[in-house]
């Protein structure tokens, strides 16, 4: 038995099938290939993976997008702010703010549990990717507890 302690929220099974949702969702909707991250509520890092063909540094930019998402506890596209805010923003965190489309928050009602960032396509296709697969997610989540 492990006793060490866990952070509340997803499990690598949920990232896992996080990630393959938005993979497939892009695939479907014939985007470019993306890479996509699913990090913890620390900001860490979960699973990340890379569609073949995928620029390599789309891996980086999802998982600053999902943190921007966490950051700022809203979408990574939805807080508008003046270039220079934006600069000391992103110096505060090493570059891992991103304000552009394509990092959401991971839910379960009004309870944060991680974020997903995808990159690679256009920001509107990153974001649509991420949160097809977060809402199929939360639909599914629903099914096995409806309660």
């Amino acid at each position: 038995m492990n006793d060490t302690p866990r952070l509340p929220g997803l499990r690598l099974a949920d990232a896992d099938a996080l990630v393959n949702s938005a993979l497939g969702a892009a695939a479907e909707r014939g985007f470019p290939p993306l890479a996509v991250a699913v990090l913890d509520v620390a900001g860490e890092v979960i699973a990340l993976r890379r569609a073949d063909g995928g620029m390599p540094m789309t891996s980086r930019i999802a998982v600053a997008k999902a943190r921007t998402a966490l950051l700022t506890l809203r979408p990574s596209g939805a807080l508008e702010l003046p270039g220079a805010i934006v600069g000391s923003i992103q110096h505060l965190y090493d570059g891992d703010y991103v304000p552009f489309a394509g990092g959401v928050l991971v839910t379960d009602g009004d309870v944060v549990l991680g974020a997903a960032g995808a990159s690679g396509g256009h920001a509107r296709e990153d974001d649509e990717a991420v949160r097809t697969a977060v809402q199929r997610w939360q639909e599914d989540l629903l099914r096995r507890d409806p309660g």
